[in-house]
């Protein structure tokens, strides 16, 4: 099942795009079969550089080589794409946590975001995502798709109750431009 991670870096990376900012993702998802393919689109739409190795290729190892290039190019803002939505499969858990300390390494001074996607069709599921990534690492929000106008999503009040997360972005459609921060007045309406 897809959620909606891709679409969401190239909608974050087209957003800072317009805001003025150098972007560069990271095809850290070397795991999944097209997934270098679907963030080369993404990132052409954004217009953002990518780093980028075979698959099968050690993830931290990309992501290594995509903060070293960064670095050297002044890049503002470096998005890296992981393969941590397989929340049940301990070696991409294992590869999550292992990126993570390689960023700390090389990026110790710079702010970072820890961004989780879940799917607002997701359901109860989410609940047990959510509770998986918290072991391995520190999210600091949510970014909820496929919100297209149905009132769907509700499972995200109690990971935002429980978790003490926020929900930081919605997707609501498949264009570039369809990412919304969020606002919870508006989400509760919806909801109800």
């Amino acid at each position: 099942m897809e959620y909606g991670k891709t679409t969401s870096i190239g909608k974050i990376a087209n957003r800072l795009q317009q805001e003025g900012k150098t972007v560069m993702v990271v095809a850290a998802d070397t795991f999944r079969a097209a997934a270098v393919e679907q963030l080369e689109i993404w990132a052409k739409r954004a217009n953002c550089d990518i780093i980028k190795a075979e698959e099968n290729s050690d993830p931290a190892s990309v992501v290594f080589e995509g903060v070293k290039i960064a670095k050297e190019k002044g890049i503002d803002v470096v998005i890296c794409d992981t393969a941590g939505r397989l929340h049940n499969k301990k070696y991409l858990m294992d590869e999550l946590e292992k990126i993570q300390r390689v960023i700390e390494k090389e990026l110790p001074e710079s702010d970072k975001e820890t961004l989780l996607v879940i799917d607002a069709s997701t359901g109860q599921n989410a609940i047990e995502q959510v509770k998986a990534f918290k072991e391995v690492s520190k999210i600091t929000g949510l970014i909820l798709t496929k919100l297209d106008g149905t009132a769907k999503g509700g499972v995200v009040i109690g990971i935002v109750h429980e978790n003490k997360i926020p929900v930081k972005f919605i997707g609501v459609g498949e264009k570039i431009d369809d990412m919304e921060i969020f606002n919870s007045e508006d989400f509760a309406k919806a909801i109800i």
